[in-house]
């Protein structure tokens, strides 16, 4: 089953799905601007294209994620993110972190 979501606008989209080898996972592309994300479950984001400008929430610095790199979210926080051109991501919920 396909779960479609829109956030800021239409500006974030994500098709969320269910597979044996990521669980559950969603797949997505954020259009330029600056965002404040929040999780209910562990997180771990996977650019894919372009790039994401990330602050972590434990963390004082910004930090870029580039195409192939993973950062991870844990569960019940928040981050922020700041797009500079259109970037593709895959995000999989996990159990723990």
């Amino acid at each position: 089953m396909l779960n479609i979501n829109q956030y800021f606008n239409g500006k974030v989209q994500s098709i969320g799905f269910q597979n044996a080898s990521l669980g559950q996972a969603s797949i997505g592309v954020m259009l330029p601007g600056e965002y404040i994300f929040s999780t209910d479950k562990p997180e771990e984001m996977t650019v894919i294209t372009g790039s994401l400008k990330v602050l972590l929430p434990t963390a004082k610095d910004w930090r870029i994620f580039e195409v192939g790199q993973v950062f991870h979210i844990a569960g019940e926080s928040q981050f922020d993110v700041v797009v500079v051109e259109p970037t593709a991501y895959l995000c999989r919920y996990l159990a723990k972190y």
